[in-house]
């Protein structure tokens, strides 16, 4: 494992093309492209104002770059760096910029949801699309990128529209049967859209292309329902986090509940294998060795870690919310599957420092992943089981069948991981700091060879 150098970045604005050539980053006002493999900078663009919103065109020959502050939209050509194109909403202002699905229409959400404004590229031609819904999940595009489901609200009623991206038709539109519609999402075959209701009310719903109500779920009434909802790749199994601390997962045959996943305080009566973090302290720096007359590699001195199998039965932490306020910290907030759908991974939020990772063949608990700190974010290898995740530290953590690993991530100065992100070939994981990031170079053959 092979870690580069360090790099600038703002708010977190970093992505990598879809073709996995190019490393797109904002600093400040800055657009910096450089390519993947040397890390060398290809282009440098400067925009009107600090970036909101950052992303590649489908195709990667574009970069949109959304100043949300001044309701400003730019897009920069990496085959023609002369070439660019500059979208102003004016007063009624800009909320959220996304590309379509062919990299050449730009889906602007105005202030106040008031309406969708659809820019093309090509033609310079604009249409507009009334009464979009402000909710978690109110727009999503097939993976195929032919349809658009849109979440509406009109006359008090939730709707959705689908239309058609090639020339934005509508081909469908119904009601719905939502108290208060709070996201939907195309079943990654296309042939699904999931649509859930808020919190309040425990309904998840399940139509066609063509608007039929295919099914209906509620597992329970009159307590907090739905916090998360996710397809496994292979359009199986839809997996439902709730706030009752269970994950509920249904089949693409009837649409019932196959299987139940609870995350309890104890765990006990498994054959899952418990990892948990434990920290050695480095040694104390005497004072003639201090760091005002020594300078050292700051890694000399942060503190390492390791994973350690705990027998059962093991107690995770876990912290009380507050009943009086918002949003408290309770339930199923983050589900995500493998890419071969074989394994499910999940953040119960009242026990932060936990990751728990499910087996979907089995349909039983695999692992549980302890650590000091919450998990911040944990992703996904896009081509094998692997998992990694990060908890605010110096530090990036992976799982895979084979076991666990913690790694100190060999960087100067208090670099702290609060993300990560995948290259597409999952070869290398972008490690995003407050200000900085770094990429980390997997020796996938090599671990390949020690799990075969």
């Amino acid at each position: 494992m092979n870690f580069s150098e360090v790099f600038k970045q703002s708010n977190q604005l970093c992505k990598v093309s879809p073709d996995g050539k190019y490393l797109a980053t904002c600093v400040q006002y800055r657009l910096v492209v450089r390519d993947i493999s040397t890390l060398q900078i290809l282009q440098l663009y400067t925009c009107l104002d600090q970036v909101s919103h950052m992303e590649w065109s489908s195709d990667s020959l574009f970069i949109l770059c959304a100043m949300y502050k001044r309701g400003l939209v730019q897009v920069w050509s990496l085959e023609q760096p002369d070439w660019h194109c500059k979208i102003d909403e004016g007063s009624i202002g800009l909320v959220s910029s996304r590309w379509s699905p062919d990299g050449r229409h730009i889906l602007n959400t105005t202030e106040f949801h008031l309406r969708i404004t659809v820019w093309s590229l090509c033609t310079k031609a604009v249409s507009y699309i009334k009464y979009p819904k402000a909710c978690q999940k109110g727009i999503d595009f097939s993976t195929d990128g032919s349809y658009m489901a849109l979440a509406e609200r009109r006359d008090c009623k939730d709707c959705i529209s689908i239309f058609v991206c090639d020339d934005w038709h509508l081909l469908r539109h119904f009601e719905t049967e939502t108290q208060d519609l709070a996201g939907l999402e195309w079943s990654p075959n296309g042939c699904v859209l999931a649509v859930w209701d808020s919190c309040l009310e425990y309904k998840v719903l399940l139509y066609s292309l063509d608007g039929r109500l295919l099914s209906t779920y509620s597992a329970y009434e009159w307590s907090l329902g739905v916090k998360s909802v996710s397809w496994s790749p292979s359009s199986q199994f839809l997996a439902i986090g709730s706030y009752d601390e269970k994950v509920r997962i249904l089949n693409h045959i009837t649409w019932k509940k196959i299987v139940q996943f609870e995350h309890p305080a104890v765990i006990e009566n498994t054959k899952a294998t418990v990892y948990k973090e434990v920290e050695k302290r480095p040694a104390e720096v005497r004072d003639e060795f201090s760091l005002h007359n020594v300078t050292m590699d700051s890694t000399l001195f942060s503190t390492q870690s390791k994973y350690e199998i705990c027998s059962l039965p093991v107690q995770i932490p876990a912290v009380k919310p507050d009943p009086d306020r918002a949003n408290p910290k309770i339930g199923v907030s983050v589900l995500a599957f493998s890419s071969d759908s074989r394994y499910l991974a999940t953040k119960n939020d009242n026990m932060p420092t936990a990751i728990w990772v499910w087996d979907m063949q089995k349909m039983s608990l695999e692992a549980v992943l302890e650590h000091t700190l919450s998990v911040r974010c944990f992703l996904w290898d896009p081509c094998r089981p692997r998992l990694a995740l990060c908890t605010g530290n110096s530090k990036l953590y992976l799982w895979s069948p084979g076991g666990c690993v913690s790694v100190q991530v060999p960087v100067e100065g208090d670099f702290q991981v609060q993300s990560l992100k995948w290259h597409c070939n999952g070869d290398s994981v972008i490690l995003l700091g407050k200000e900085q990031l770094c990429l980390c170079y997997m020796d996938t053959e090599q671990e390949e060879k020690l799990n075969s």
